[in-house]
């Protein structure tokens, strides 16, 4: 007589054991070695943070007290009373809205002009290969071992004698500033595109030559549209570079029978201290610089995303 087996039975059973264990998180288990070194990065980061966000709380505060508060308690954070006419002689008074304006018109010509030429250089020179291609690579990088101090006096003599020719490119010129501030900020700008330009595949390249398009039409139309995240970082680097320039334009942007024609914000904030003859007027001065700084900080807050995305971008292709 045959034995009834169960239906279960000859099938295999569901394995039971347990799961491996879940790794531990970074800077557990370390033992007392890791503990101390987190606390000491967290705490590290704090005297960092505070650091850079009390000088930048304190110059904001004192745009709102006047002269003898600012003096009496410097290291105050908190005004007696908010003084808003501070802002508008500054602005009036001080010709800081006139110092801002010529800034602007200064700022969109050399940006616009540096990030043109610069990435149109680079992408020669990380694409192309040609008879003196890292010759002329090294020859811009030259310019970043160049302190701008050492060119003071060629630059001015330089300067002086193309406007004794042409008064367009000569002193307290906008037109000369802007080409100087190109000059300064090529190099560092083909530095940075070079390398991005030779992280882009060259499959889409090939195709669009293959599909007819020309060189110039490849770069403005295809590979410069790729480059988006480069040219946003490099392009608020100079932005933040440019506006905080204060040598070349005080070397070569001077006020006019003692009156600031054409000189940029930089210059405006030294006029606003001494404004008033022999008196200083700091508390204007700490508005200007608070107006001064709000664009920059504006830039770099909405674009931060796009900072880092093409600061790192170059490695993760």
């Amino acid at each position: 007589m045959s034995t009834a087996t169960h239906p279960s039975e000859g099938l295999t059973r569901p394995d039971r054991r347990t799961p491996p264990p879940r790794p531990a998180p970074p800077g557990t288990g370390r033992g007392i070695g890791g503990r101390v070194f987190t606390g000491f990065s967290h705490l590290f980061l704090v005297v960092w943070a505070v650091m850079v966000i009390y000088p930048l709380l304190w110059v904001v505060m004192s745009a709102f007290k006047d002269d003898s508060e600012v003096i009496r308690e410097p290291l105050s954070l908190i005004p007696d009373r908010l003084h808003w006419e501070n802002f508008s002689r500054a602005w009036g008074a001080g010709h800081l809205g006139a110092f801002f304006l010529n800034t602007v018109l200064v700022l969109a010509g050399s940006v616009f002009l540096t990030m043109l030429l610069g990435s149109m250089a680079a992408y020669v020179l990380a694409r192309y290969e040609f008879r003196g291609n890292r010759l002329i690579y090294y020859m811009f990088l030259s310019g970043l071992t160049l302190p701008i101090y050492l060119a003071a006096v060629p630059l001015f003599k330089g300067v002086y004698n193309t406007g004794i020719v042409l008064p367009l490119l000569g002193p307290n010129s906008h037109v000369m500033l802007i080409l100087v501030y190109v000059a300064w900020s090529l190099s560092f700008t083909i530095f940075f595109m070079h390398s991005f330009f030779r992280t882009l595949p060259d499959s889409i390249a090939e195709a669009a030559l293959v599909d007819g398009a020309s060189h110039s039409r490849l770069f403005f139309s295809v590979m410069l549209p790729m480059a988006r995240p480069g040219l946003i970082s490099i392009g608020i680097f100079n932005v933040l570079g440019q506006w905080n320039q204060w040598y070349l334009p005080t070397l070569l942007m001077q006020s006019v029978a003692g009156e600031p024609k054409n000189q940029v914000i930089a210059q405006g904030l030294i006029e606003l201290s001494v404004n008033q003859g022999y008196r200083s007027d700091w508390s204007g001065l700490f508005a200007g610089v608070t107006m001064a700084m709000l664009p920059v900080l504006i830039v770099y807050v909405v674009f931060q995303r796009q900072v880092q995305s093409g600061l790192t971008a170059g490695v993760s292709k």
